[in-house]
Order: structure tokens, then C-alpha cells, then sequence
């Protein structure tokens, strides 16, 4: 007889592209959302959660980077084996496509324009790299029924002060900004206009999302026959000509010329024995060298910005042509501008933009990024700025898939681990989070005495815990206080409880004595204090008071 086959044990491993996080992770992260939701919060909006779960169809066909509704999204078909299967549900891939589908099914309840905030993971079916996961979270702010360019100029204010608030200084990052019509108006000169070509559109605008990682040539590839990757995977391009490639390039690569114009007029104004001209367009070309310059330099070039971008508008105009819908978007962006100023938001913290179109396809009018300019090492050690963290923009036509009426909308989604992941590289962030008060255990039948402490400690507002391990080995406890980063052991042994004392530990001071003080140093300092029992919440505030 056969010995029966044993169930095999389930790998001890998370699924590919996803990924655990541990104590001083989640805390962070949870602080952070405070933080920005009291922004959002000041600002005027409120609190949204919806469903993790859609429909398909009313995700819609605005899905990240595919064609088909079951790629890009986790999804899964309802009684797939029924004679009469059911819909189609994913998870959100993002929080903007489910509140079209809210606005559309409670708008007569709520506020006209209705401005909401939401916060949560969002998952994507795409292939995982070195800091791209499947499951990351997003933190969004959205007006509906607001058709004014002055509510994308504020979702821009609001997104430099969130970015302020949780600890990205000015001079570490700038919000650059673009409009969907002016690439329109593009579209349109380089005859990518019309229905029948609204797959090249879609292929141009995902090409141009990339500029900041394929660089001009990379774009140029996908603009024409395609391109393949590093690891040989090959994607198909919009089959464009050479002069549709060198229009939309004109309009995407303004950089060059721009910079160029302005270093000759610089040139031509010290010439003319004028130094303070050629000072201000020097700094107005360097304003958009974010990465490469010392922060205090990117704070004084930034004042200079506002040449930059009157220098770009001027460009777009050209660029555009008679394009009725380019013209408008360009206009736009000056609105936007004269807006921001206003509230006090100046052109330092912003950049007008056209490689910025953003790759999801339902945005209609201005669009922007919110990229950290701060300079970092990658995997092979060589310099580059740390990248986008934040991005939305105007998407007029979402909402109109579910009610036929035209419903403007504007919005913007924070990256909220890549904004973690920035302040953790620019040593912002304490991954040693302070542990809990441990109490010890020295004798198990007085285990309502060590429980009657903790209570004590956490009735004053002290993280506290009992040791719940087996009690047996003293030294096992504080290596247990140590592994939880306790800043204070609790110690009261039988002697101790005879005499109505306490010892109290404290395990920073200790751990900063063993590793640097001399003997005679650490007999003048000591860790380790003995208190009456009613003075327990007193030392241990006093302890935490000093390494706090």
C-alpha cells in the first residue's frame, strides 16, 4: 500500500511585486496622511472613502498603460461558470475613476461643485522594477463641477503646501505644469486630429510620459517603428513620419531652445556692460537644473523661474499655431500662473512644462507633476534627482461616461511611499521608532501587580507593555525590550515589592554608556534608578522627557 502523498507546505513569501511593512513604516505613513488630510482639510474638502472594488466598466477604458480591461488590473469575472456569468469586478487602480462613478450615483445629494478628499491602496497589474510595486497607496484631492481653470491653479497650491507640510522643503521640489490642449493643439498640426487616429494619440501620449526616463531619442523611438528595452521586450511605437516626430518634439523638447535663447541674450547683455540683465536670465536658465545645483542655489535660481516660464507660454504660442484649442490651452496656463501668484504661490515652487502630459488618457485640460529636485545616487551610484512623487489634472469627460452631461473635474493623487521613500533618503525620517515601556517579570503569581503598572503608564498617555514571554531567563526580557526599541524596562522583583519600590532601566542611556563611556564615566552615570513605587509614571515621563 502506498504511503499517502503529504500536502505540501505554502511558501513563506509575498507575491511578486507586493511587499510587508513593519512597525516605523505603517506609523510614518500614517502620520503622513494626518498631515496632508489636515491640509486638504483647510482647504475645504472632504472625506471620501469608496469601494476597493469596481466594475470593469466603470474603471472604463482609461486603463494605466493597456487595451484590454483584464491586463493592467486585478480582475476577476463573478460566476465565471454560471450559464449566466456575472460582471466583471477589479481592484481600483486608482481613486479618480471611482469617483466619477460616485459623483455620478449620489450628485443629487451632494454639493455643487463637490470637493472631496481620498485616501488608500490602489493595486495595478503591471510589471514590478526596484521601487514599483503592485499595491501602493494614494492620497487624492478632486473638485467636480467646477469648470474654472482657478480650480486647477488651487489643487496645484494645495499640492506645493501638502508637499511643505510633511517635511519637503522649498527648493526641494517644484510643480511643473502642462495642458492637455495645448498637446492637442499639436496633435492637430502634426494631423494626429480625429477618431481614427485616437490609438497613435494614445500611444504619443504614453511615449512622452517617459521623456524623463528614455530621454529625446528614447521618445523619438516610440514616436516612430518602436522601440525595445534593456531586457529586450519590444513596444510598438505610433508609426508616426519624420516631420509629425519633429513637431511633437518641438513642442515636448523645448528645453534646448529655450535655453539656448536665453544664454545668448545673458551673453549679449554682459556685452553691453549689463550685469544684472545677464545675471536674472543666467539664473532663469538654471532655475530648471533642480538636480544638479546645492539647495540654496535651486531657492535663488527658483525666484528667477518666472522668465523660464513666460520664455515657455511664448513658445507654446508658436508651437501651437492657429490650433483654436491650443490657443486655449495655452491661455490657460497663463491664467494659472497669474492665479498662483496671487495666492501667493510664485512661480519658485512652479514650472510650466510640456513633457508633462501624464499617461492615463482621460485628462482634458491642464495637467501637472510635483517632482523632487534634490539630488540621489541610483543602483550604480550615479547622480540623478529623485523624480515625481504627486500628479493629477483636468479630466471634464469622465464623469460624462456615466450621466451623458458634460461634469469638469480636477484633481491630484499624492504618491505617498514615494514621498516616504524621499524623506527616508534625505534623513528625515527616524526608522528607529521609539518602542514601548516593557515591565518585567520577575515572579509570575504577581502578574496582576505588573499589569496594575502597565495600566498606570498607559492611563498617562505612555506606550507600555507587560513581558508576555516565558519569564524564566531575565536576560531573554531585555534583549526582548531590546528588539522592540524600548526606551525604559520596569523591574520589580520580590525585594523590590517588599520594599514599595521600583528599579527602572534606562535602556537608551545604558545601550550610549556601554558603547562610549569609559569605567569611571559610567559608574558617574548610571541607567538604572530605583523609585518608589507610586513614583513609577513620574521617573518613566522623566526618562522619556530626555530622550524625546
Amino acid at each position: 500500500m502506498s504511503k499517502p502523498k503529504k500536502t505540501p507546505r505554502p511558501r513563506a513569501e509575498t507575491p511578486k511585486g507586493f511587499r510587508d511593512y513593519f512597525g516605523s513604516e505603517v506609523t510614518h505613513r500614517a502620520a503622513m496622511l494626518r498631515k496632508i488630510a489636515a491640509v486638504y482639510e483647510r482647504y475645504g474638502f472632504d472625506a471620501l472613502e469608496s469601494s476597493g472594488v469596481e466594475t470593469v466598466e466603470a474603471l472604463g477604458k482609461f486603463l494605466p498603460d493597456v487595451d484590454r480591461p483584464n491586463e493592467g488590473v486585478f480582475a476577476w469575472q463573478e460566476d465565471a461558470d454560471a450559464d449566466k456569468p456575472g460582471d466583471w469586478l477589479a481592484l481600483r487602480y486608482d481613486l479618480t475613476a471611482p469617483l466619477a462613478r460616485v459623483y455620478a450615483q449620489h450628485r443629487n445629494d451632494l454639493p455643487n461643485p463637490y470637493r472631496r478628499y481620498a485616501m488608500g491602496p490602489v493595486w495595478r497589474n503591471e510589471k514590478p522594477g526596484p521601487g514599483r510595486f503592485r499595491q501602493f497607496y494614494q492620497c487624492d484631492a478632486d473638485t467636480v463641477g467646477a469648470p474654472s481653470v482657478a480650480a486647477d491653479a488651487e489643487i496645484c497650491a494645495m499640492l506645493a503646501d501638502c508637499l511643505e507640510e510633511v517635511g519637503i522643503e522649498r527648493g526641494d521640489y517644484v510643480v511643473r505644469v502642462n495642458n492637455r490642449k495645448v498637446l492637442n493643439g499639436v496633435m492637430e498640426v502634426a494631423g494626429l486630429a480625429g477618431d481614427d487616429k485616437a490609438a497613435e494619440r494614445g500611444i504619443v501620449l504614453r511615449a512622452i510620459d517617459k521623456l524623463d526616463r528614455l530621454g529625446p531619442e528614447g521618445v523619438r523611438a516610440l514616436l516612430g517603428e518602436g522601440r525595445k528595452d534593456e531586457s529586450g521586450d519590444f513596444t510598438d511605437g505610433a508609426g508616426l513620419g519624420k516631420l509629425e516626430i519633429e513637431t511633437v518634439m518641438d513642442f515636448v523638447n523645448s528645453y534646448e531652445p529655450i535655453s539656448n535663447a536665453l544664454s545668448k541674450e545673458a551673453s549679449n547683455a554682459e556685452a553691453e556692460g549689463d550685469k544684472e540683465r545677464a545675471d536674472k536670465l543666467h539664473a532663469a536658465r538654471y532655475s530648471v537644473h533642480g538636480a544638479f545645483l546645492e539647495k540654496g542655489d535651486r531657492v535663488h535660481y527658483g525666484a528667477y523661474r518666472h522668465i523660464w516660464n513666460q520664455r515657455v507660454i511664448d513658445h507654446l504660442r508658436r508651437v501651437v499655431g492657429d490650433s483654436p484649442v491650443g490657443f486655449q490651452g495655452v491661455e490657460e496656463l497663463q491664467q494659472m500662473l497669474e492665479l498662483l501668484k496671487a495666492s501667493g504661490h510664485s512661480d519658485c515652487r512652479l514650472q510650466i512644462d510640456p513633457s508633462v502630459v501624464r499617461g492615463l488618457g482621460y485628462y482634458t485640460g491642464p495637467v501637472f507633476e510635483a517632482e523632487l529636485t534634490f539630488e540621489i545616487k541610483d543602483e550604480k551610484g550615479r547622480p540623478r534627482n529623485f523624480g515625481s512623487v504627486a500628479g493629477g489634472g483636468r479630466y471634464d469627460d469622465l464623469v460624462k461616461r456615466f450621466t451623458g452631461q458634460a461634469v469638469p473635474a480636477t484633481g491630484v493623487s499624492i504618491g505617498v511611499d514615494r514621498l516616504l521613500a524621499a524623506l527616508h533618503a534625505k534623513g528625515r525620517l527616524d526608522d528607529t521608532a521609539q518602542g514601548p515601556v516593557v515591565v518585567t517579570v520577575m515572579d509570575r503569581d504577581r502578574m496582576a501587580d505588573y499589569q496594575a503598572m502597565v495600566a498606570e503608564l498607559r492611563q498617562a498617555g505612555i506606550r507600555a507593555e507587560v513581558y508576555l514571554g516565558n519569564p524564566k531567563n531575565f536576560g531573554n526580557q531585555l534583549k526582548y525590550a531590546d528588539k522592540r526599541g524600548s526606551p525604559v524596562a520596569v523591574i520589580e522583583g520580590g525585594d523590590e515589592h517588599a520594599n514599595g519600590v521600583v528599579q527602572i532601566k534606562d535602556l537608551i542611556l545604558g545601550a550610549q554608556i556601554a558603547e562610549n563611556a569609559t569605567l569611571e564615566e559610567w559608574k558617574d552615570r548610571p541607567s538604572q534608578y530605583e523609585v518608589p513605587r507610586d513614583q513609577l509614571v513620574v521617573k518613566v515621563r522623566e526618562i522619556l522627557g530626555l530622550h524625546g
